[in-house]
């Protein structure tokens, strides 16, 4: 919100004005900024001992604790005798100066009758003075008597530069504060910091700014992990979304080549190199349980070198009415602030599936909000769907056109079956050689990535209570004595490979 947008509302005669933004100095700065170029109309009538028409409108601030104060001009302390919200709105009813009254955190008020007849009666008699109420506060429901009376306006983030700037004035004042000393700045560092401070109010920007500075007088590339994870926790209220602070690496994934070639050719897109490419939405992830859709998941943030953000789907829905909607809303916009990311929905059949009206509609609603996110978000938020039953979703989230592209993981062939086992001995200190790789490789047939894991696994187990070295010999064993998935649902495994032969694009 620049100052001209609220000089525009301010000259566009709306009498209540509601700005939600919890950085209370930037509102009531750029308030100032917009009521310093304007003029105050005189009252109609204009008393005689009123004062001439002079430059900049004036601007009064309440706050419960404090009272009414000016703040355009100095004429002494608050008028306390004003702290209370009836007292105030009468004052300002009553009196003939125009001018712009900001009152801060009065929302809980407003759902006090009184209160409402009171800014009504102030709103509707603007003609015969120009009284503009403006009510900042972080979440303002406004009465529906008082909405046509109303407009609201964003404050605006701080964008790329501003938010430099305000890092480097935060360096300044560490510096003036530690005269010998100079802060040793990265510049990669510095580069990702003010990247992943998107979103944020200049406040808390500098505010992490400040955390990152004054811990050890430096910007460097550690710094970057703790200032995602703080970030996070200032913008994820509602506890539906996860900041998952361990990603993957494609190094970590067993097979999935076309996946991963797929995702090396956007990296650009998101790491600054080709700003003329347009973000990519995202993919969503069908197979077969177990088969590493989840690390995929992860290894994406870890290829594009992005945040992590796991949303919880059964988080979402609540027992009143609209507040299922309201989380999910709050949810994308958190990770639309959290941008650049990788929004990871893990099970989406489980929080989007196509139902009827048994829920009262809610699902049906979440959908939409969630469909109507994905056309219009212009944020780079790298969506990552999982799903193991496709035909549980409705045909609207999965067109083409909602993701980029929709990939199927396939039980593993036997090359992959050989990488995984490599891949997870090595983890756990198993020696295999790659003779012995090719032999257990060919032995789980059938078998997902996690099963092999878990065979792994369950030979260090038998090699403990052996008092032994686990051995191929140990691996072997767990690999007979495990029946896969794709044995005990048979079927159903068949069914979805079956689907999505001629549907889906080969993860591998």
């Amino acid at each position: 919100m620049p100052a001209n947008d609220l000089e525009v509302l301010l000259r566009s005669r709306v009498p209540i004005i509601v700005v939600q933004s919890r950085d209370e100095a930037q509102v009531l700065k750029a308030l100032a900024a917009a009521c310093s170029v304007l003029s105050a109309p005189p009252a109609i009538p204009r008393p005689a001992t009123a004062p001439l028409t002079r430059t900049g409108l004036p601007l009064f601030q309440w706050t419960v604790t404090d009272g009414l104060k000016r703040l355009d001009v100095e004429i002494g302390p608050p008028q306390r005798m004003l702290a209370a919200p009836p007292d105030v709105l009468k004052h300002i009813r009553a009196t003939t100066l125009a001018g712009a009254y900001a009152l801060l955190d009065f929302h809980p008020y407003l759902r006090d009758a009184t209160i409402v007849r009171l800014l009504k009666d102030i709103a509707q008699d603007y003609d015969r003075c120009a009284r503009t109420i403006v009510l900042i506060g972080y979440e303002i429901e406004m009465p529906h008597e008082l909405e046509p009376l109303t407009a609201r306006v964003e404050l605006a983030l701080p964008d790329r530069n501003e938010r430099r700037r305000l890092v480097e004035e935060v360096a300044r004042q560490w510096m003036r504060a530690n005269p010998r000393q100079a802060v040793r700045i990265d510049a990669r560092a510095l580069e990702l910091l003010v990247e992943n401070m998107s979103g944020l109010s200049a406040a808390d920007t500098q505010r992490l700014a400040r955390k990152a500075i004054y811990e050890h007088g430096a910007i460097q590339l550690s710094d970057v992990p703790m200032v995602m994870r703080a970030k996070y926790e200032m913008l994820n209220h509602g506890g539906v979304l996860r900041y998952q602070p361990d990603s993957a690496q494609l190094s970590d994934v067993g097979g999935l080549v076309n996946l991963k070639t797929w995702l090396r050719k956007r990296c650009a897109a998101f790491d600054g190199s080709a700003p003329e490419l347009d973000a990519p939405k995202g993919v969503l992830l069908l197979g077969v349980q177990g088969c590493g859709k989840s690390l995929a998941a992860r290894a994406c943030a870890g290829v594009f070198n992005i945040p992590l953000l796991q949303l919880d789907c059964s988080a979402l829905y609540d027992k009143y009415v609209g507040e299922s909607e309201r989380n999910l809303r709050e949810s994308l916009a958190s990770a639309d602030a959290l941008a650049p990311c990788v929004l990871w929905i893990d099970e989406i059949e489980k929080g989007f599936a196509a139902s009827g009206d048994s829920d009262g509609g809610a699902s049906r609603r979440v959908l939409g909000a969630f469909l109507t996110w994905l056309a219009e978000k212009n944020t780079r938020v790298f969506v990552v769907a999982t799903a193991n039953d496709i035909t549980a979703l409705p045909p609207e989230l999965i067109r083409k056109g909602r993701f980029d592209e929709i990939f199927f993981v396939d039980l593993p062939n036997l090359t992959t079956r050989s990488e995984i086992l490599r891949i997870q001995a090595a983890r756990r200190g198993v020696a295999l050689d790659d003779a012995t790789l090719a032999a257990l490789a060919r032995a789980c047939e059938g078998f997902s990535g996690a099963e092999i894991e878990q065979a792994i696994v369950a030979a260090l187990y038998s090699a403990h209570a052996k008092h032994t070295v686990p051995n191929a010999q140990l691996v072997q064993s767990e690999i007979a004595a495990t029946r896969p998935l794709a044995v005990v649902m048979a079927e159903s495994v068949a069914a979805l490979r079956e689907w999505a032969k001629d549907r889906t694009v080969s993860a591998d």
